[in-house]
């Protein structure tokens, strides 16, 4: 299952300094360990465990899990629903409900194939509950697998919290563990403006029982995006309200640039340079009030859901990190150096709470490797943070990986950059009135042209950049893409074409 979950979140890198961290010395004494041994010890008051995995989510499960299989006695403390963000209220159902608007978008061209057929509406409670029942079939298979890998659960249900360096408590008992391992991943940062209690968040977006009339999404970020998209695809009247001239500004400016105008040509209105200010709300009927350039001030009226996505933070609050002396970053997200370890000799800490390319199969991936050293003895296991793929499931989706033009030009000058780029209509379209682009860019360094970004935007974006990444991971060339036979008529083709 874990293999299967999409990944959506947008990649931030943290700048960390990692001059400061250690590597613990114990580390380079099981090179020759091809299991964890578990320590024996005798403890009459606590709990003892070799590993303790705080956080349920997609990252610590996979950790969990992978070091049960060296041996090492492990238990997972989770307050929520198991699988976390992903599972419950991010990747999964938000593709879920990215499925459903394409069904939508794609309804529309039926006639033009040829397809005599009448819509008589669409029914949201219908697919929320057939959502909500395929995640709960997600939390039995999980809680299936913890048993299986005989990984503790069942009594460490609740928030965790350190009362020292090793030593947490969950509902008032205490435990202890060799390592422990900070797995609780991030939550949606709040606006604090007057009125924020009439709006929603992301994991809000997920108990709505009915498809708002009218809504106002506010927010730049992926999940801005990708929950304004769905909602104008199923029916509603959606807004976006932006700070910048341009949403998605991290990422390659020719494909944000596309699905910008793309998001626009689809239906969504959206604001640009502006913020909310406040938001009333009127038997159920929201205003909301706008800043614009030069102070200018504005209202949207009869608004039926105000959904707030400015980004996300650490969830951190009440961990009780100062009883362990666990530092955090300038961003508020916990410290680790290229081995996930903390400050804290055997505290460790993987996915969204560092803060760095949050994504799904990245704390998945940390996780594993992570296990794999400390209990597989597998001492130069770590993750690595290069050419990481990603995919904002926006309407057509993106999909990028590697650097972006202007990160290659600055760290390797404009003359060693080269770029190929193309842009068309996807053949989908040949014969449908609604019309979609599709956009492609390579960034290749040097005199042997290695390919160091290959950024797409269009229908099968999101399916068609898995391969190319594994090319750009392997170190490709724009000469082993234009060796490769195309397959045609596809718009991957294209790829392996461009000139």
């Amino acid at each position: 299952v874990e293999g299967q979950l999409e990944m959506n979140l947008q990649f931030r890198p943290a700048q960390i300094n990692t001059s400061s961290f250690q590597r613990n010395s114990h580390l380079t004494r099981i090179s020759r360990i091809n299991s964890y041994q578990p320590q024996k010890r005798n403890m009459a008051t606590t709990t003892h465990y070799n590993y303790l995995v705080i956080g349920g989510g997609s990252g610590g499960l996979a950790s969990s899990r992978r070091a049960a299989s060296y041996g090492a006695k492990a238990a997972i403390i989770e307050s929520g629903n198991i699988g976390g963000t992903c599972v419950n209220v991010g990747c999964v159902p938000k593709k879920i409900m990215w499925y459903t608007a394409t069904h939508q978008e794609n309804i529309h061209d039926l006639q033009d194939y040829g397809f005599e057929i009448q819509q008589t509406g669409f029914n949201w409670k219908k697919i929320k509950e057939s959502r909500d029942a395929y995640i709960k079939r997600l939390h039995g298979i999980y809680f299936s697998n913890l048993e299986k890998d005989k990984v503790e659960h069942e009594k460490l249900h609740g928030r965790a919290k350190f009362v020292g360096p090793n030593r947490v408590s969950v509902n008032g008992t205490e435990y202890t563990a060799d390592k422990i391992l900070i797995a609780v991943g991030s939550k949606p940062k709040k606006m604090e403006i007057p009125g924020e209690e009439h709006t929603i968040d992301s994991d809000g977006f997920f108990q709505l029982e009915d498809l708002p009339k009218k809504t106002v999404v506010v927010g730049a970020g992926y999940i801005a995006v990708e929950l304004a998209g769905i909602l104008n695809a199923l029916g509603s009247d959606t807004t976006m309200i932006i700070r910048n001239e341009v949403f998605l500004r991290p990422f390659d400016a020719y494909i944000r640039d596309a699905v910008f105008e793309q998001t626009k040509a689809n239906g969504v209105k959206v604001v640009t340079k502006s913020t909310v200010t406040e938001v009333t709300n009127n038997n159920g009927k929201k205003t909301v009030h706008v800043k614009g350039e030069n102070d200018a001030k504005s209202t949207i009226e009869d608004v039926d859901c105000v959904l707030i996505a400015v980004g996300r933070s650490a969830d951190i609050d009440d961990l009780g990190l100062d009883a362990a002396g666990i530092e955090l970053d300038d961003t508020k997200h916990i410290k680790v150096n290229e081995w996930q370890e903390t400050n804290v000799k055997n505290v460790f800490a993987i996915g969204d709470v560092c803060g760095r390319a949050e994504l799904t199969p990245v704390a998945i991936a940390a996780g594993r490797r992570l296990s794999d050293r400390i209990f597989g003895g597998k001492t130069e296991s770590k993750m690595d943070y290069d050419n990481i793929p990603t995919v904002v499931f926006s309407h057509p989706p993106l999909g990028t990986v590697g650097v972006t033009e202007e990160e290659a030009k600055k760290k390797h000058g404009e003359a060693n950059i080269k770029i190929y780029k193309a842009g068309f209509t996807p053949m989908y379209h040949a014969v449908t009135t609604r019309k979609s682009k599709t956009a492609i860019k390579l960034v290749c360094l040097g005199k042997e042209e290695k390919v160091i970004g290959c950024h797409l935007m269009g229908i099968g974006a999101d399916e068609m950049l898995q391969g190319f990444a594994v090319a750009v991971k392997m170190g490709a060339t724009k000469a082993d893409l234009d060796a490769t036979v195309a397959i045609h008529p596809t718009s991957a083709e294209e790829v392996v074409t461009l000139r």
